[in-house]
């Protein structure tokens, strides 16, 4: 596919229409429709494209549906198109889906928004969901005054993986907690290591959550940071720009062909096709790269995070169950929720598709539990320690804002956050420099900025 052209500057049109659609949500009978039962032919599932979702279309119909008599409607879009399609349809409140994969950017400004169904009152009534075993980290993230209001289906954060067996032929040794110089030195030496091997997988794909997710956690440890606490934009800050030149100049150099289209999907199958030494991505890759049949399992390192000024650096994020508030059949969404979200479901993908591959990342008895404790010694205790020691109120040397780590916590972020990946990622694609991609990004910004200040 040819890469498109840069993005030229324009207003969040979106953004505007979203806030539009939400406020007649409030207003149009949809948004005051019951909370019955089934209804219709079933329930409608809109979530991404992600391995671990596959994994939950394929069991379904055979034990969720077959227990409950819920039939399951699924719509799978990849990372970009889904979010789109769940803001258009919940701030509109059209009930098109009932049950959607949000994170834990969405979740706190979709409940402001009264797009979701708060979930607190049906997991305490429903004892065998255990809403205290979800780690403490990922069910903050996903509460919002005082109220749940989505269920993580897999918690992450982020990581080094790299080839043991590429880097012991080269005499070259991962530290225990690595720097980005030091990764970068290491890519440059595993570059062709092996035939079609590139020293290292980055994203670079445009998307807030493709591209940005890994680069905002190389600025934030370099010491850079998008927004002062004041709001001022600091996209012109030495730190960000030297981050997003290291990064750049790094994925340019020694990363896979194509790297300003590869997103989370495709470096995931670079790393299997053994066509990349190293990846720094999110700590859910492991359970794919070390499941049964995978080309590489038993070959891959996990270290963290690679930092430069801070003690860690590695995200925080959840695929999490929400549910439309207008939606109808909210009794069934919730059925289908603590089921997807359950330790039952975890031992059944273990049972039935091998334990590497558990949604894991939630739940601190999936961390006690023997049978996937074997199976993922390789990562356990790496996603474990990643998940723990990040800090989403203070991911960097400067005080924020907003919340979040590899994202900044408010609505405008999805526009802002894409607009300048856009022009990054054409800054990797080589068509415009680094500058050229910042200049741009940090009027953009700017204006954010401006705007939030006012509030």
């Amino acid at each position: 596919m040819t890469p498109p052209p840069p993005a030229r500057p324009r207003p969040y049109r979106r953004l505007k229409a979203t806030a539009a659609a939400a406020a007649l949500a409030l207003v149009s009978p949809a948004a005051c429709a019951g909370a019955g039962g089934t209804g219709g032919d079933g329930l409608n599932v809109l979530m991404v494209n992600n391995p671990q979702m596959i994994d939950l279309q394929k069991l379904t119909a055979e034990h969720f549906t077959k227990e409950t008599g819920i039939k399951v409607h699924f719509t799978v879009l990849p990372e970009n198109d889904v979010r789109d399609k769940i803001s258009q349809d919940f701030a509109a409140q059209a009930a098109q889906y009932d049950v959607a994969t949000i994170s834990n950017y969405e979740t706190p400004i979709y409940a402001k928004n009264r797009w979701l169904a708060p979930l607190t009152q049906r997991a305490r009534q429903d004892p065998a969901f255990d809403q205290q075993d979800v780690l403490e980290p990922v069910r903050q993230s996903l509460t919002a005054q005082g109220e749940v209001y989505a269920e993580p289906f897999y918690g992450e954060s982020s990581f080094l993986m790299y080839r043991k067996d590429v880097l012991a032929a080269k005499n070259l040794t991962m530290p225990a907690r690595p720097t980005w110089q030091q990764v970068a030195d290491i890519a440059a030496k595993a570059d062709g290591a092996q035939p079609g091997m590139k020293g290292i997988c980055l994203r670079g794909q445009p998307g807030w959550g493709q591209l940005l997710a890994p680069l905002t956690t190389v600025v934030n440890t370099m010491g850079g940071t998008w927004f002062d606490k004041d709001w001022k934009a600091r996209l012109d800050s030495d730190e960000f720009r030297r981050a997003t030149r290291f990064y750049v100049d790094l994925v340019r150099a020694h990363g896979e062909p194509g790297a300003s289209q590869a997103g989370f999907t495709e470096c995931l199958n670079t790393m299997e096709q053994g066509k990349a030494a190293m990846w720094y991505d999110a700590t859910s890759a492991a359970g794919q790269l070390e499941r049964q049949g995978s080309p590489v399992a038993g070959k891959i390192g996990y270290a963290p995070a690679p930092v430069e000024r801070t003690k860690s650096s590695g995200w925080l994020y959840t695929w999490a169950w929400a549910v439309q508030k207008a939606s109808e059949r909210q009794d069934d969404a919730w059925k289908f929720i603590s089921w997807a979200s359950s330790k039952e479901y975890e031992n059944l993908v273990g049972e039935q598709l091998g334990w590497s591959r558990v949604p894991a990342g939630k739940r601190a008895s999936t961390y006690a539990n023997p049978q996937y404790v074997k199976a993922a010694s390789a990562f356990a205790g790496a996603t474990r320690d990643a998940l723990t020691q990040a800090d989403p109120l203070h991911p960097g040397v400067q005080q924020r804002p907003a919340p979040g780590i590899q994202f900044v916590g408010i609505p405008e972020f999805t526009d802002l956050g894409t607009e300048v990946s856009r022009q990054i990622s054409a800054a990797i694609a080589g068509r415009q420099s680094v500058d050229e991609a910042l200049d741009l990004g940090q009027r953009l910004a700017a204006d954010v900025g401006h705007k939030q200040a006012r509030r």
